[in-house]
């Protein structure tokens, strides 16, 4: 009888209980790996396919419009097409020839409002978030509400008592007051605290041990709040600028009453007197090629903070 080799049953009973495995998935694992057949599934989907061309068509449609007026040479609305059949940039070149509308100007005063005013009242929000956040102290929870309350009524309720404020503010010192780029500003501020709740949520975010760990090494409320808590929530505070931003952009009731001077007014004010008037179907070209204009500070501001932005609506601080 011939010996057997223990070592060679053993490396080959090894080799055959290793190939069944290495090769040989589970029956869920098959399942998964197997391609999906897209015929049926997909031909059943056809109709959402259909509901997005026709939404990305409706909110095309006034954009599309508006850029054939803007590029129309009549410059007139009752001649203005969907396609345009003749094409001219006569009304952008027109938007600084005309004395009695100085577009420009109400460009160069929108674009600081809005700028400096955002960046305020960002940065009055972000310290008084702070506050609540991190602080404890008597009538915090009622002041919480307060401002919740606040934020129920429309800003148009103090309207008149805004305008007597500042009319006696121009007596006393006349570049904080009425038809002034500064006084519509601190109008403006006015209304800084209404991100208060969604900041304080995001700071809350935060470790409160970072701010513990830097107070015993010596550091105050000022330093953590400024070194490490603005950095930390710079996504949430960036998505703050650009709603104030927006906002801002747009406002036309506060603008309209404060700013009575041409040269001084903002986009917002300065385009909405186009549309008024006899002159209005004359001015429609113009109007439409200042509006494609205006657009561009926020298309800029979006394309250059979208990833803040995009962090700050669905991240959080800490990963």
């Amino acid at each position: 009888m011939s010996q057997l080799n223990p070592g060679t049953n053993s490396a080959a009973g090894v080799g055959d209980v290793r190939g069944p495995v290495a090769t040989t998935l589970p029956a869920e694992e098959q399942q998964l790996t197997k391609p999906r057949s897209g015929g049926a599934e997909g031909g059943s989907q056809w109709w959402r396919h259909v509901l997005g061309v026709l939404a990305l068509a409706w909110a095309l449609f006034p954009i599309l419009f508006l850029v054939s007026a803007a590029l129309n040479p009549s410059g007139q609305l009752a001649s203005s097409d969907l396609i345009p059949r003749h094409f001219s940039l006569e009304n952008f070149t027109a938007l600084g020839q005309d004395p009695s509308r100085p577009y420009w100007s109400w460009f160069k005063n929108s674009v600081v409002i809005c700028v400096v005013g955002a960046f305020l009242c960002t940065f009055i929000s972000a310290c008084a978030s702070y506050a609540f956040s991190r602080m404890r102290f008597r009538g915090r929870r009622e002041g919480m509400l307060a401002l919740l309350l606040l934020q129920l009524f429309p800003a148009t309720l103090g309207l008149v008592a805004m305008y007597i404020t500042f009319a006696k503010i121009s007596d006393v010192m006349p570049e904080f007051g009425l038809n002034t780029s500064w006084g519509l500003i601190l109008a403006y501020l006015g209304g800084a605290m209404g991100n208060v709740w969604l900041l304080k949520g995001y700071f809350d975010t935060v470790p409160k041990e970072m701010d513990e760990a830097a107070i015993v090494d010596g550091a105050s409320h000022a330093r953590v709040f400024f070194t490490m808590i603005l950095r930390l929530a710079m996504p949430i505070l960036v998505t703050v600028f650009m709603i104030t931003f927006v906002g801002l952009f747009g406002e036309f009731m506060l603008a309209s009453v404060f700013l009575t001077d041409v040269d001084n007014q903002t986009l917002a004010v300065g385009l909405r007197a186009l549309s008024k008037g006899r002159d209005a179907n004359e001015k429609f070209g113009f109007f439409a090629a200042g509006s494609l204009l205006c657009s561009l500070p926020v298309m800029v501001l979006y394309a250059l903070f979208q990833k803040q932005l995009v962090g700050g609506l669905t991240q959080g601080s800490v990963k």
